[in-house]
Formats: structure tokens, C-alpha cells, sequence
């Protein structure tokens, strides 16, 4: 609710991202070295939408508006707001609010594939989540196609979640495809809803 005049960037410590929902305080984030955060309040010129708290003793490096402006504001803008409004579209994401689709928003990375490609292997480890941007994709399980993905479509949790092998290849069926993808360490990190709407739609693989 404060004004935000700084944004933030961590060089040591460890700091909790709250935000009261439904009338209780809830930490949606949890941020490390290297991470930033109060940049909502300088791209919106909005209040704060969460407070951070310290967990531990920090060290943490503020920029003042004037220079975001300069320095990252327009770049930062266009990258959030594309990738928020094509969040919109996805369904398991298009429920929760703007504070947290654009915390999801920023740990996305653009990735693209050609024709053939396997993006995850049955049985290997997984460390990223996916969501398709564009595209068409299937699943592989013991070499049965059991599964079709297109834009708006996700895959890969079940690995980040119950910390398990792949569960099925997915290979890319179209020409080209350009995916979203999520690092364990940024889905670990997403504490609020993410993990609990992903964990309610796990049965759907089964």
C-alpha cells in the first residue's frame, strides 16, 4: 500500500514476498540473491502490492525511479505485459490476479523448437516447467502417443512437483514451437497459487 520509489536487488539474504488474501497474510514469493523486487510500484506507478520482509540479515541495492526509467522501464514493460496478456489466455493461470500472473510473467524464458524435437525425455530428471506458446506438440509414454498440446497448454510439473523422473517424452509435432519455460528454482519460489493449481490438476495426466 506504500508508495514505491526504489526497486530492489538482493546481493545476500533471503526476504518473503506477502500479500493479504482473503484477509490473511500469505507469502506468495520468496526472493534470493539476485533477485529483484518493488518494480510493480515503478512500472504502474501503483502502490506496493505486497510487503517483503527480511528472513535473515540482507544486503540489498536500490535504483532509484529516474534511473529505472531510464535504464529498464520500457523493456521490462513490454516483456510483462506481452507475456501477462497471453498468461490471460492460458486456463489455469488466467484465474488468479495480476500481482501474481506477472510474478510468473518475469520468470518466464522464451524457447523455440523445430519439427522432431524432444523437449523432455521419459525418465530423465526435470528441472523446468513449460507452457506452450505457439505451436503443436505430443507426449510419448513407452511409445504410445498419449497426449496433444497446443498454445495455452502446459507440461512438465508433475516432475518439479513430486520431484520425480519425466513422466513422458514430449516431442514437437508442428514446424516450429515456441514455449515458455519455468526453472525448478523460480517454481519453487512461486509459494502462492501456482503450485497449489497445478498440484489440483495432476490427475488429469493419470
Amino acid at each position: 500500500g506504500d508508495d514505491g520509489d526504489f526497486l530492489f536487488v538482493i546481493e545476500t539474504g533471503s526476504l518473503e514476498c506477502i500479500k493479504k488474501i482473503d484477509g490473511e497474510d500469505k507469502v506468495v514469493k520468496t526472493c534470493e540473491p539476485g533477485d529483484v523486487f518493488g518494480e510493480l510500484a515503478l512500472l504502474y506507478n501503483c502502490p506496493r502490492a505486497a510487503s517483503v520482509v527480511a528472513m535473515n540479515e540482507c544486503v540489498c541495492w536500490q535504483l532509484d525511479r529516474e534511473s529505472f526509467n531510464h535504464i529498464v522501464k520500457e523493456a521490462a514493460a513490454i516483456k510483462r505485459n506481452k507475456y501477462e496478456s497471453f498468461l490471460k489466455s492460458v486456463s489455469l493461470i488466467s484465474s488468479i490476479d495480476a500481482y501474481e500472473r506477472s510474478q510468473i510473467a518475469d520468470a518466464l524464458v522464451p524457447e523455440t523448437f523445430k519439427k522432431g524435437d524432444t523437449i523432455v525425455t521419459q525418465g530423465e530428471p526435470g528441472d523446468k516447467f513449460y507452457i506452450v506458446e505457439d505451436g503443436a506438440l505430443y507426449a510419448m509414454k513407452g511409445g504410445d502417443r498419449v497426449m496433444e498440446y497446443k498454445s495455452g497448454d502446459y507440461f512438465g510439473e508433475l516432475a518439479l512437483l513430486k520431484n520425480q523422473p519425466r513422466a513422458a517424452s514430449v516431442v514437437v509435432d508442428s514446424a516450429e514451437a515456441k514455449v515458455l519455460s519455468m526453472t525448478r528454482l523460480s517454481f519453487s519460489k512461486m509459494l502462492g497459487p501456482l503450485q497449489g493449481l497445478l498440484a489440483r490438476q495432476a490427475d488429469a495426466y493419470k
